[in-house]
């Protein structure tokens, strides 16, 4: 298995990531940190976190498409919010569940900030997956 998800019993069981990745071998692929752009460069979802985020997946699998790869291979996730806060991360959890494949999940850090290179964009995330 070129992904191995890891949850020892060690730690508190995660809901919807995985607390280590481990890759043993093979190219990878990162993924720049995707903002809510659409093709035209134009923003989606202006204060809608749960709109940029889907954009944002949206964006992520087309850049990983573009180097051969799809969403079971993505082993890492960085995610940037803009003003952080508990309904805030359930609602952007809810559309990267349905966009990452069920208990395939990478390893995952959500982190707040207050603000990103636009003030329209609430939301960043960076990928890494692995090709072969």
């Amino acid at each position: 298995m070129p992904i191995q998800r890891l949850n020892p019993p060690t730690l508190s069981k995660p809901a919807g990531y995985s607390h280590a990745t481990l890759v043993n071998a093979g190219r990878q692929v990162h993924v720049s940190g995707q903002v809510a752009l659409d093709a035209a460069g134009e923003i989606v979802g202006k204060g809608d976190i749960a709109a940029q985020t889907e954009q944002v997946y949206q964006n992520l699998k087309a850049a990983l498409s573009a180097a051969g790869a799809d969403m079971r291979q993505v082993f890492k996730l960085v995610t940037y919010v803009v003003d952080l806060t508990p309904a805030r991360a359930a609602e952007i959890r809810k559309v990267r569940l349905a966009n990452l494949p069920e208990g395939d999940y990478p390893a995952s850090t959500m982190i707040g900030t207050t603000a990103l290179v636009h003030p329209d964009f609430l939301i960043e995330v960076e990928a890494i997956a692995l090709l072969d």
